[in-house]
């Protein structure tokens, strides 16, 4: 799982990115709210950890501009033990959780779990778009009802960009996403997977992932793909 974490403690922070690398999640960091707020909204998470009290924007200001941006990603606040009215306002806002300062690595990496799970339930585990679905759950993948077997890397492609559906992402954002690495202009690795998972899919492969021209791709939007409800 990818998560962002957003806070200005160096040393708190260090502690969580090492607990939370330990257990296996792949973990970015910024130290002030507008580097957080960049990250948020040009990168795709599996959850945010967001203190409130940033430099820059405050984790309250980048919650509310997050969902007014329709970005639902879960979102755990880091709060003071006494600042009870700012956690109101968190919730109040569309945070997910909350967690106050100081606290245990286990329980956050708890609290993660517990809202990235309610998140992936059963009415947002299955991504659907025109005749294609996928299965996020049991990871499978259909084409008009029939089953289509995809690598564990081509299954992360398609899926990433479902996830976001008219939404273009550069090579460097797929890669990083699903490769966790940084992108190499000098290769063609996305480009390859992308034409993969094409053929895999069949007639409705070339339809599905479109190539923006000077961008990178995009999965079809929902309105124009008569998404399934």
């Amino acid at each position: 799982m990818k998560i962002l974490l957003v806070e200005d403690d160096p040393k708190l922070a260090g502690l969580a990115l090492k607990g939370l690398r330990a257990r296996g999640f792949v973990v970015d960091h910024a130290a002030n709210g507008d580097d957080g707020f960049a990250l948020a909204t040009t990168r795709s998470y599996d959850a945010l950890v967001l203190d409130i009290m940033l430099p820059g924007r405050d984790g309250l200001s980048i919650l509310r501009q997050l969902r007014a941006k329709s970005i639902a990603t879960p979102v755990v606040l880091l709060t003071a033990r006494s600042a009870l009215d700012e956690r109101l306002d968190g919730l109040n806002l569309g945070a997910d959780d909350y967690l106050t300062k100081p606290f245990y690595v286990e329980e956050l990496i708890a609290r993660l779990h517990a809202v990235i799970r309610r998140a992936s339930g059963v009415g947002l585990s299955l991504l659907h778009n025109g005749e294609v679905t996928v299965n996020l759950l049991t990871r499978e993948v259909r084409v008009k009802g029939a089953a289509v077997e995809l690598t564990a890397r081509e299954f992360a492609l398609l899926s990433f960009l479902l996830r976001s559906p008219g939404r273009a992402f550069t090579r460097a954002q797929i890669c990083e996403h699903v490769w966790h690495y940084h992108f190499d202009p000098g290769t063609n690795l996305v480009d390859v997977y992308v034409q993969h998972v094409r053929k895999k899919l069949g007639d409705a492969g070339p339809a599905l992932i479109e190539t923006v021209r000077g961008v990178g791709y995009r999965a079809r939007p929902e309105t124009a793909a008569g998404a399934a409800p």
